[in-house]
């Protein structure tokens, strides 16, 4: 299941592919552990394999490969500028168990687009040209790349989109927005059409998919192969199952809060280390909080946002969670570009 041949198959099949995005410190191995269990994407992200000259595979990340529990293929992503060290990069990658190699393109944290890499490189894309070229002959796997639409303005996808053309790419997986949008709204999806017009590949949308019912819309309005989701699977992690269900025209199954409640117990279990201080641990979970305390409301976000001990992040949670009302968990407050950036790329 986690072969280059079925990532190759579920790009060609007739239903819509679903995966989750990869984002820095989140999709892990733990919390692929996690969403498996609900349902879970039909493709898994790493977290990026950070490439410069004296760079080695980052054992964390190596092991959400390795060790990967979901039995679906898993894609290795790579961000950096540097032609030989991505190339030397890639090739290490190809004796793992991957399913394919991923250029990241997009991130849009300022530490990573200020040293020209992630969506620092967008600026640049004569050098895009070249890495595309050396990566396209260094990977003898399926080779994918993720983007954004440009750094400060969409206008410069016009003259991205034939540079990814040149190059027999695999899959463009396109997030919506500049580098400098970060995650504020105004995501344009109309330039994920283009794309899936334009090129020969497959495109993936990618940019605040946040239900089962807008994300048949926007496989409709975009003729994208597929959906990568990040934010809105950490809110909801039922969102694969339940977009599966509504294309199928099945009715869609809502978590209870209770389910929501069990769900972050899971999380708790999985992401936290034994002998950490507790600070640092309700801390972590906080990280998680962000995005799923926006699918439950105004008060309980500002509330877990501010709990130092277990104690009190255990009693707003089920003070809010402990019902068995359904629940939509889609977004009530943005998350903010600073915790945004934080959590995703």
């Amino acid at each position: 299941m986690t072969s280059p041949e079925t990532f190759s198959k579920l790009l060609r099949a007739p239903a819509p592919l679903l995966a989750l995005a990869p984002m820095q410190d989140v999709t892990t191995l733990e919390f692929m552990r996690v969403v498996m269990r609900y349902g879970g994407p039909d493709v898994y992200w790493t977290e990026y394999f950070r490439v410069h000259a004296v760079s080695h595979l980052e054992t964390w990340i190596l092991d959400s490969i390795t060790k990967n529990p979901t039995g679906r293929p898993i894609v290795a992503q790579m961000i950096g500028n540097d032609i030989p060290s991505l190339v030397r990069t890639a090739k290490e990658l190809q004796k793992f168990p991957v399913a394919a190699v991923d250029l990241n393109l997009g991130c849009p944290a300022p530490i990573v687009y200020r040293k020209c890499a992630g969506g620092g490189l967008l600026r640049e894309p004569q050098r895009i040209d070249a890495i595309l070229g050396a990566l396209r002959d260094a990977v003898t796997i399926p080779f994918t790349v993720k983007t954004r639409v440009g750094f400060e303005s969409p206008a410069e996808f016009d003259a991205l989109l034939p540079i990814f053309a040149k190059h027999p790419i695999d899959l463009l997986t396109v997030h919506a927005r500049t580098v400098a949008q970060m995650y504020r709204p105004g995501v344009r999806y109309d330039l994920i059409a283009q794309a899936a017009r334009e090129l020969r590949c497959p495109v993936l949308a990618n940019g605040n998919v946040f239900s089962a019912a807008q994300a048949k819309t926007l496989l409709a309005e975009t003729g994208a192969c597929g959906l990568m989701i990040g934010r809105g699977a950490i809110r909801n992690p039922w969102l694969f199952d339940q977009i599966r269900a509504e294309l199928r025209g099945e009715k869609i199954k809502l978590p209870t809060g209770r389910n929501v409640l069990n769900y972050i117990h899971e999380l708790w279990d999985n992401e936290i280390t034994p002998g950490v201080k507790e600070s640092s641990q309700v801390q972590r979970m906080k990280k998680f909080m962000n995005f799923i305390g926006d699918g439950v409301g105004e008060k309980f976000l500002y509330d877990i946002r501010r709990v130092e001990t277990t104690a009190d992040f255990w009693r707003i949670c089920e003070n809010s969670l402990d019902h068995s009302e359904p629940m939509e968990l889609e977004s009530v407050a943005p998350a903010t570009e600073a915790l945004a950036v934080l959590a995703l790329n």
